[in-house]
């Protein structure tokens, strides 16, 4: 019965984006709509595989592809260990994370110039932008499950004399994973943006500075067709952190699962 509704759920949701396409079809071509304003989804359809077939695509979606997971590794790894510290440590949090909100309030677009200076036009301004825009949505998630922990709980674990280590990891952590992976989801999708947002900045290739490129010579069709890319490595990502969501916090699934007689 589940697998019916998913399958269900799946044939209206593609109906829907057909209707969608249709729509805007032959609203372009009944208009006349100029594709400089807003191209039709056959003509981005076009662009789309011949970017694939003639190869333009693949050295710009190389790069692309190594800043998003570099910078996202990167920074999922600073927030889990800076969020840990931060939660464990109440004096680090008390003298650390109002600094770490303010310089999150700093909008990245305007310090990514800075980064260009630093660290130049190649890939490793890009991975840093990512890391950075990636880094307080795990830290945010991290704080917020470690201090979700339930203190009977916590109180019980002392008593019986368990280690601040086997607290972490069979209290703590486990308790967090939830958030945690709802933040990781977050950051999945900001790794696409902070990679993009490095790109339009300065970049000698990638997917940013293929839309650049293309928006200069008005080709508006070419842009679509990357913008798809663009989505497709972002909900790639977000597939993988859900699945990995699937498998370590599997017990949710069960308390969901409604219970039969």
């Amino acid at each position: 019965m589940k697998k019916g509704a998913s399958s269900m759920h799946r044939i209206q949701s593609l109906a829907l984006i057909a209707s969608l396409l249709v729509l805007w079809e032959g609203a372009c071509r009944v208009f006349g709509v100029s594709s400089l304003i807003l191209p039709t989804p056959s003509s981005i359809a076009v662009r789309f595989v011949d970017l694939i077939v003639s190869g333009t695509i693949w050295p710009h979606l190389g790069a692309t592809l190594a800043a998003v997971l570099s910078g996202f590794g990167l920074g999922v790894a600073a927030g889990l260990v800076s969020g840990a510290t931060i939660s464990l440590v109440p004096a680090v949090e008390r003298l650390v994370y109002p600094y770490v909100v303010a310089l999150q309030t700093v909008p990245k677009i305007a310090i990514a110039p800075l980064f260009i200076i630093w660290f130049g036009y190649g890939l490793a301004s890009k991975i840093v932008i990512t890391a950075l825009v990636c880094f307080f949505p795990v830290l945010v998630s991290v704080m917020a499950g470690f201090h979700s922990t339930d203190r009977d709980q916590l109180d019980m674990m002392k008593a019986f004399g368990a280690t601040p280590m086997q607290i972490l990891l069979r209290l703590r952590l486990p308790s967090a994973l939830v958030l945690i992976f709802a933040g990781l989801e977050i950051a999945a999708v900001m790794a696409v943006i902070g990679a993009v947002v490095g790109e339009f900045v300065g970049a000698q290739q990638g997917l940013g500075y293929l839309i650049t490129a293309l928006n200069f010579s008005l080709d508006v069709p070419g842009v679509f067709a990357v913008l798809i890319f663009l989505s497709l490595i972002g909900v790639a990502l977000h597939g993988i952190v859900r699945t990995a969501a699937k498998r370590f916090v599997f017990w949710i699934r069960r308390e969901q699962t409604p219970i039969t007689t």
